[in-house]
C-alpha cells in the first residue's frame, strides 16, 4: 500500500474550536498514521454542523435578535428569500442582521431547525482561501416549511464557527405542498364509468367550465417550469403560448444554434435530463424536450394563441385578457394574477434606425427572423451586433458559403473561450452533484462577494485567453470586461447581453474570414451594401440586424398599455437590494409578475415566484416586505 500520501484528520472538540478539521499530508513512506475516509470526514462535518446548530436553535427560541446576530463573523451576511421578509434582501454586519432579525422574528417564527436529511451532507472546504464549514439546515416557518445554506467560518478569532453566509428560504406553504415523492397523487381518482385521465385532461385544457387562477404569457422554459411549480402547488395555470408548438421558441431560431453552457447547468425540475444527453444541448433537441415537458407536466398550454390585450380591474382584483385561439375565435379569460414569461428579457426587437436603410436593395432583417445560414450561400452579408446571436449567425452564415460576412460592432464586447473559461462561472454544476443543492450555493453569494469572485473569474480567464484576446484586438474587434473588471457573466445580469462564449466565430475574426467594422466609421446604408466615412463601400446582398431586443417593459406596453407599463417600470439589471428589478417578485402593479432569465435562473426562482402567487392567493402574503 503507497504511504507516500498520508491524511490525519484530527477532529478538536474543545469549545473553542468545535467542529474544526485540520488536514495535515504526510510524505513519509514509512508512517503508520490512519487514513481518514471520505465517510468519516462527512460524519465530522455532519456532528460539527449538528452542534453549531444548537446555538441557532437557542437564539431563534429566545426570539432575541442579538443573540442571533452574534453568531454571524464580523463580515457576515444574511440573505433570505421569503422565509423572514418575503422578498429577496441580503443584510451585512451584525448590527444590520439583528435589526433584521428583531423586524422578522415575531411574522416568522422560524423552529424545529435540523441538519437537512434531505440535501448534499455537510462538508469542510476552502472558500476564498478561507477554511468553512458549510451544510444545509431544514426549519418550520409559521406559514411553511424552509430550507437554510450556511457557510461558517473556522478562522474567526473567538475560536468558535461563525457564519460568513447565510441563506434562508421559504421551500412550501403549509397545507399546499409539492405533489411529489410520498405527497404524490394517487392516480385513484377515477371510478368505473366516469372520467379516466385523458377525459380530465381534455377537459382541464379547454377551460370551458371555469376561469384561471393564473395567466401565463409565453411557454418558453420560465412559463412552462413556473406552470409546473404552480400545478404541483394545486394553482390551477393556463398558459398561453403564440407559436404552433411549445418549444417553437427555440426551434424557430437559428439552425446552428447550441447552448453555450453544459447540460447541469439547465436541468428542469421534477424531470432531469437523460444520462446519455450531450454536455452541450443543441436547440431543436431542447424545444423537442420543453414540448415533452408540458405534456409529461400536465400542462394546459394554448398554442397557437395570441394575447391581444390586458387590463386590470382594480376593484374586483382580476385581469381581464382578450385571446385569440388558433381557430382564429377570441375569448376573454379572467384571472386575479397575470404572468409575462415572453423569454429572454424582451419579447419586442430592438430594431435601431440606420440611415438609409430604405435605399438598400438587399434583404434586411432582425435576427429574430433569421432562420439559418443556408439562404446566404454565395452572398455578401452584413451583420449589426457583435453580441452571441451575431457571432453565432455570422458563423453560420460563413459555414454556409457566403462569400463574404462583416460584423458591425456597434460597442465592446466580452469575449472568453469556451473551454476552459466559459465553463468556469457554471463549474459547481456537475453530473454527480444535484442542481438544487447548487442552486442554494450559487444563490448565497452577496453581491460584493459575487463582484469579487467574477473580478478573480475575469482576471484569470484574461490571462489564459490572452492570444484570443489580442488577436482580436489586432483583428480590429474591441473587447471590454466592464469597467470594474468582472467581465461576461457580469454584463449578462446588469444589462443582458454584450458578451460571447467562443464556439468557433472569434477564430473566424482572427484569421480574416469574418470581417469587423466598428459602427462609428459607418455613414448609412445605401443600394449596394453599407457606406463608411471614408467613402469607402461593404457591397452586401443581405444585412442582419442582431441588435438584441427593448426591455421587457416595452412588452408589457405592448399588451398591457402605458399606465400598466410605467407602474411596474424597467425589467432586468440589479436594483437596490441587488436583486434583478422586477423579475421574480411582486412588482409595484397588484397581480403582475414578470418570469425571466435562462433555464438556470428559471429552475431556481421558479420555487419562490411560485410560492409568492399561491400565498397571495391564499391571503397569506404580506401587502409589502417586512424588512
Amino acid at each position: 500500500m503507497d504511504l507516500s500520501k498520508r491524511l490525519v484528520v484530527c477532529r478538536l472538540t474543545t469549545k473553542q474550536s468545535l467542529g474544526r478539521v485540520l488536514v495535515v499530508t504526510k510524505d513519509n513512506v514509512g508512517s503508520t498514521d490512519v487514513v481518514a475516509t471520505q465517510l468519516e470526514r462527512d460524519l465530522a462535518a455532519s456532528e460539527a454542523l449538528a452542534r453549531w446548530a444548537e446555538g441557532l436553535r437557542v437564539g431563534l427560541a429566545n426570539g432575541d435578535p442579538d443573540q442571533l446576530a452574534a453568531l454571524f463573523a464580523d463580515d457576515g451576511y444574511w440573505m433570505d428569500y421569503l422565509a423572514f421578509t418575503w422578498r429577496y434582501r441580503t443584510f451585512a454586519g451584525r448590527g444590520e442582521i439583528a435589526e433584521a432579525f428583531g423586524r422578522t422574528l415575531d411574522h416568522a417564527r422560524p423552529k424545529e431547525v435540523e441538519v437537512s436529511t434531505l440535501r448534499a451532507r455537510p462538508r469542510f472546504t476552502r472558500r476564498s482561501g478561507v477554511d468553512v464549514l458549510e451544510g444545509y439546515l431544514e426549519y418550520e416557518t409559521a406559514v411553511g416549511h424552509g430550507t437554510a445554506y450556511v457557510r461558517l467560518r473556522l478562522d474567526d478569532p473567538s475560536g468558535e464557527p461563525r457564519i460568513w453566509i447565510m441563506l434562508t428560504t421559504l421551500q412550501s406553504l403549509r397545507g399546499f405542498e409539492h405533489r411529489t415523492g410520498a405527497n404524490r397523487p394517487k392516480g385513484r381518482e377515477h371510478e368505473v364509468g366516469r372520467e379516466n385521465w385523458l377525459d380530465r385532461r381534455l377537459r382541464e385544457l379547454q377551460f370551458a367550465d371555469r376561469e384561471p387562477e393564473v395567466i401565463i404569457v409565453g411557454a418558453g422554459q420560465g412559463g412552462l417550469v413556473l406552470g409546473a411549480r404552480l400545478r404541483q402547488m394545486g394553482v390551477d395555470v393556463l398558459i398561453i403560448e403564440k407559436n404552433d408548438r411549445v418549444g417553437d421558441n427555440w426551434r424557430n431560431r437559428y439552425h446552428s444554434l447550441t447552448l453555450h453552457n453544459e447540460v447541469a447547468t439547465n436541468t428542469l425540475p421534477y424531470m432531469p435530463y437523460p444520462e446519455t444527453w450531450p454536455a452541450f444541448l443543441p436547440k431543436d433537441k431542447l424545444a423537442h424536450w420543453l414540448e415533452s415537458y408540458a405534456e409529461a407536466m400536465e400542462l394546459n398550454v394554448w398554442t397557437g394563441a395570441e394575447v391581444l390585450h390586458g387590463e386590470r380591474d382594480e376593484a374586483g382584483g382580476r385581469w381581464s385578457v382578450r385571446i385569440r385561439r388558433q381557430d382564429g375565435t377570441e375569448v376573454v379569460k379572467t384571472a386575479p394574477h397575470v404572468v409575462l414569461a415572453t423569454g429572454g428579457h424582451s419579447g419586442v426587437p430592438n430594431v435601431p434606425h440606420i440611415p438609409g436603410a430604405d435605399d438598400f436593395e438587399g434583404s434586411l432583417l432582425h435576427s429574430s427572423r433569421f432562420r439559418g445560414g443556408r439562404d446566404y450561400e454565395g452572398k455578401r452579408v452584413v451583420v449589426f451586433g457583435t453580441g452571441s446571436s451575431a457571432h453565432d449567425i455570422a458563423q453560420d452564415i460563413h459555414e454556409n458559403g457566403a462569400t463574404a460576412v462583416t460584423m458591425i460592432q456597434r460597442s465592446p464586447t466580452a469575449v472568453i473561450s469556451l473551454d476552459p473559461c466559459g465553463t468556469m462561472v457554471y463549474a459547481a454544476y456537475s453530473d454527480d452533484r444535484d442542481p438544487a443543492d447548487v442552486d442554494f450555493v450559487q444563490a448565497a453569494t452577496p453581491y460584493p462577494i459575487l463582484k469579487q469572485t467574477y473580478q478573480w473569474l475575469t482576471r484569470k480567464t484574461c490571462e489564459l485567453d490572452r492570444d484570443l484576446i489580442s488577436g482580436l484586438e489586432a483583428a480590429g474587434f474591441r473587447t471590454d470586461f466592464e469597467p470594474d473588471g468582472t467581465g461576461f457573466h457580469m454584463k449578462y445580469l446588469r444589462k443582458g447581453g454584450g458578451y460571447y462564449i467562443n464556439v468557433g466565430c472569434s477564430d473566424l475574426i482572427i484569421d480574416g474570414q469574418v470581417q469587423v467594422r466598428q459602427a462609428a466609421d459607418v455613414d448609412r446604408l445605401v443600394s449596394g451594401g453599407v457606406l463608411m466615412q471614408d467613402g469607402s463601400q461593404i457591397d452586401a446582398d443581405a444585412v442582419v440586424l442582431a441588435t438584441g431586443y427593448k426591455n421587457q417593459q416595452e412588452g408589457i406596453r405592448l399588451l398591457f398599455g402605458d399606465e400598466v407599463a410605467e407602474r411596474v417600470g424597467p425589467v432586468w439589471g440589479f436594483d437596490e437590494n441587488h436583486v434583478m428589478r422586477n423579475v421574480w417578485v411582486r412588482t409595484r402593479q397588484d397581480g403582475f409578475w414578470v418570469m425571466g432569465g435562462a433555464l438556470m435562473e428559471a429552475r431556481l426562482y421558479s420555487t419562490y415566484m411560485a410560492l409568492q402567487i399561491k400565498a397571495d392567493l391564499e391571503g397569506v402574503l404580506p401587502e409589502s416586505a417586512l424588512a
